[in-house]
């Protein structure tokens, strides 16, 4: 596949890390379909990201609070016991050597706090004193709340019902930093909907209120910041393999929600045209199964939601329908505009995790190498277990562990039936 395409509207060629135009368009996705009331606060927010860009203090005050706040650089691990189960079942010249990415040694738990760090700056810049935020599985909830604490902003996150009950611990943890955690009760009650109680919110406060979005979705210029903030994973990668190992990796995998840290992880890696990069969807009951999953880029089709272009989870009729998942932060019916482009240009591989195999691998993981993960990077860590025996043993394969699993224990033993 060529290392270019064309941007909508410009008919320029651009490197697959290029993207989006002027207009925030990757390909056919992206852009920003919001209300009148919010596109001078959109274009406000576009002109003081490209100002921040530019101003070498706004690299240093992030770099500094990366490095003396929030942990990084997160370590890149040699998961050693897993490769060697995974190569048993192989055979003798099978089996890639796998690192996890361990995003989740970030203060807070998981790659949430890259963003928002960012994003606070953002909104100290643009003399925003309110902020919000919606989440899904908590993390991101967390993360706003602690920066919120941290620059003495208050904080008001939006999270649905559903998601509430199943992520007790992330909502005592937002409570206890400070912030106002509204349950929503529309749709499903999961993250769709703390997101639209969230843009019906910025519509009422656009003047003194800042929007944290969490992932790689949303109106232009969310999806690029949010993933320039995440990049920072994938950059980090780059050095830490050379360190490690001489060469970059061969293989790259991380689960898929939004898209947030995916994209982080792979987008320093688009135009290295011999990685192979796979992002992993939650396949929740099976694809078969109506309403039994959210891998929108599997079983959906482009249209619009929450003020971009993507692919979406709906009906015939164009309404978006309920995703599940067992993962909390990956039931959301849509992706960032970015992954629908890479999937249809091919540079990106997007397949389906069970909630069954994603808690296989949860277990597999804690037993072998001592870490708990989050049930959403489960899902990548459940195709690592059926890609990593099919390639060769001097095949790098790097996995984002994006998040832990602390805020999961209780429901995995649910599920699990486990009687404590």
């Amino acid at each position: 596949m060529a290392s270019t395409t064309t941007a909508a509207g410009d008919g320029k060629p651009n490197t697959l890390r290029a993207g989006p135009d002027e207009r925030g368009h990757f390909g056919i996705f992206g852009g920003r379909f919001v209300a009148e009331t919010l596109m001078p606060l959109i274009l406000d927010l576009e002109r003081a990201y490209n100002e921040a860009k530019a101003d070498p203090e706004f690299h240093a005050q992030l770099a500094d609070l990366n490095s003396h706040y929030s942990g990084r650089p997160s370590p890149l691990y040699y998961a050693e016991r897993l490769t060697e189960h995974l190569r048993e079942t192989a055979g003798s010249d099978k089996g890639a050597k796998i690192y996890f990415k361990r995003d989740e040694l970030n203060h807070t738990g998981s790659h949430k706090i890259n963003n928002c760090l960012g994003q606070i700056l953002l909104a100290q810049r643009m003399g925003k004193t309110r902020i919000i935020a919606e989440t899904g599985a908590g993390q991101h909830g967390v993360a706003v709340a602690t920066v919120c604490a941290r620059f003495g902003l208050p904080c008001e996150v939006f999270m649905g019902a559903t998601d509430v009950q199943r992520q007790k611990p992330n909502v005592v943890r937002m409570h206890m930093l400070g912030a106002k955690v509204n349950p929503v009760t529309s749709g499903a009650g999961t993250l769709k909907d703390a997101m639209n109680e969230a843009l019906r919110d910025w519509v009422t406060n656009v003047h003194d209120t800042y929007y944290i979005i969490g992932t790689a979705a949303g109106p232009h210029p969310y999806p690029e910041l949010v993933r320039d903030f995440q990049s920072i994973i994938g950059k980090e990668v780059r050095e830490q393999m050379m360190a490690a190992e001489g060469r970059l990796p061969d293989t790259l995998v991380a689960c898929i929600g939004g898209g947030s840290n995916a994209i982080g992880l792979f987008h320093p890696f688009l135009d290295d045209k011999g990685i192979k990069i796979y992002g992993v969807e939650a396949g929740g009951h099976g694809l078969d199964v109506p309403n039994g999953h959210a891998a929108s880029m599997s079983g959906g089709k482009p249209g619009v939601l929450h003020g971009n272009r993507t692919y979406l989870l709906q009906d015939d009729d164009g309404q978006i329908l309920e995703g599940h998942s067992i993962s909390a932060g990956l039931d959301y019916p849509g992706v960032g505009p970015e992954h629908s482009w890479l999937r249809d240009t091919g540079r990106v591989t997007y397949v389906p995790a069970t909630d069954k195999e994603a808690l296989t691998a949860f277990q597999l993981c804690a037993r072998l190498e001592g870490i708990i993960p989050a049930l959403e990077p489960a899902h990548a860590l459940a195709y690592v277990t059926k890609l990593a025996p099919t390639l060769p043993k001097d095949n790098l394969l790097v996995m984002n562990m994006c998040g832990r699993g602390d805020k999961d224990v209780f429901a995995v033993a649910g599920y699990l039936g486990m009687d404590l």
